[in-house]
């Protein structure tokens, strides 16, 4: 795809973004929002992906916009200057001549991630003129090109598993003058080459931290990720920093969105359950647990470790967590001090349970990490003392990935 676009087309629809996310508060760097403004971000998104079909669809109907095509472009810069995640690559696809228009079947297998997730991650690293920077799975590359324009000419560094992303978004950076580097490569092994980095961010969740991420850490450097678990519903991000004398520190807060996990990470789906749920909520029993508040994030992150294995069905009308493993749910009731559960899981009773641990140890918001541990675990814990709650997270060698 070529494109053949009128700069004021172009930037005007950044300007209008960077208005926006400056006004919602979610841009607040300066230096980041001088270089939101300076880069064309359509020449790094040529084309995207629209879902046509509704949830559960198999196969799924799509429609590519190709923004060469005079009959897509209006539509496509639109959507390349929302706020809206970009579907951009299926089951692995070359990205040299996709034809436009309607196709049907396949999974995204890369996007681009919203802007306000970009934003809110560069500007929680810190990034500034001189850094070294790892990106560990950039796809497209529009968070490398951000920060690659902002810590200076050679300094950037992304690895990708997908080879045909990676060389287009080389290709792409190197169109546009930015002198950043995209290897081809595992990203839970980092890039020992060009280590150490004082930057480093993962655009794929990961259930704990890969031990090569924390050794590629200069002192003084910021490393941060999702940490995936295995519902959607509730992310966390994990915030590695390590100090000028070589102590490591990493701190966990749930988090409302995250980034997509490693490729071969299974998620739970409530999906399945959704029309039997609909027709049976379960038998009915009170509560002395309200639905917990959604930005209660300190409790959810907690939730996903202390009662494993549930996931959220945000559609639903009132709060459900389903235990699709066991066949398991709950409904809150509408306000009236009652929950509908079914299954041999009493999902709600975890939930209860684990609330009030949660409030007697203080409603924690942020947990630490230890990273210490030669074996690989890694314990998390809110505090010290009896009230504290604890987890430790899965292990890498735990848990079954696929690689090309």
């Amino acid at each position: 795809m070529s494109l053949d676009l009128q700069p004021g087309a172009t930037s005007s629809r950044r300007a209008a973004m960077v208005d926006r996310l400056t006004s919602a508060g979610t841009l607040t760097d300066p230096l980041l929002r001088d270089t939101l403004l300076r880069v064309p971000r359509e020449v790094l998104l040529p084309h995207a992906y629209l879902r046509l079909s509704g949830p559960g669809a198999d196969p799924i109907d799509w429609r590519l916009l190709d923004g060469s095509h005079p009959d897509d472009r209006e539509e496509w810069l639109d959507l390349i200057h929302s706020d809206a995640s970009i579907l951009f690559q299926r089951d692995g696809e070359p990205l040299d001549a996709l034809a436009r228009g309607p196709v049907t079947g396949g999974h995204m297998t890369s996007m681009s991630s919203f802007t306000p997730a970009t934003v809110e991650a560069l500007q929680d690293l810190g990034l500034a003129p001189g850094h070294r920077y790892l990106e560990l799975g950039p796809g497209p590359g529009v968070s490398l090109a951000l920060a690659a324009s902002i810590t200076g000419a050679g300094l950037a560094t992304g690895v990708e598993r997908d080879g045909h992303m990676a060389a287009f978004a080389q290709r792409n950076l190197d169109r546009l003058g930015i002198e950043a580097t995209v290897a081809e490569g595992d990203a839970l092994e980092g890039h020992e080459n060009r280590a150490p980095y004082d930057r480093i961010h993962s655009g794929i969740g990961v259930p704990c931290l890969a031990p090569a991420w924390a050794e590629q850490l200069a002192p003084g450097g910021r490393l941060l990720t999702t940490l995936t678990t295995r519902t959607p519903s509730w992310p966390g991000q994990l915030l590695v920093t390590r100090t000028d004398t070589g102590r490591i520190a990493a701190t966990l807060r749930g988090r409302s969105s995250g980034y997509r996990p490693m490729f071969g990470y299974t998620w739970l789906s409530a999906l399945d359950h959704r029309a039997r749920i609909e027709t049976d909520p379960g038998s009915v029993r009170p509560t002395r647990l309200a639905p917990p508040a959604d930005d209660a994030y300190g409790f959810w992150i907690a939730a996903a470790y202390l009662a494993p294995g549930l996931v959220r069905d945000f559609q639903a009308k009132t709060m459900t967590i389903v235990a699709p493993e066991e066949d398991s749910w709950a409904v809150a009731g509408p306000g009236d001090g009652t929950v509908r559960v079914h299954g041999p899981r009493d999902v709600w009773a975890e939930l209860e349970e684990v609330y009030v641990r949660w409030v007697r140890a203080d409603r924690p918001e942020t947990y630490r990490v230890d990273l210490s541990d030669s074996t690989g675990i890694q314990p998390v814990t809110s505090g010290t003392g009896r009230k504290a709650l604890s987890w430790s997270l899965p292990p890498l060698a735990t848990v079954p990935r696929q690689l090309p």
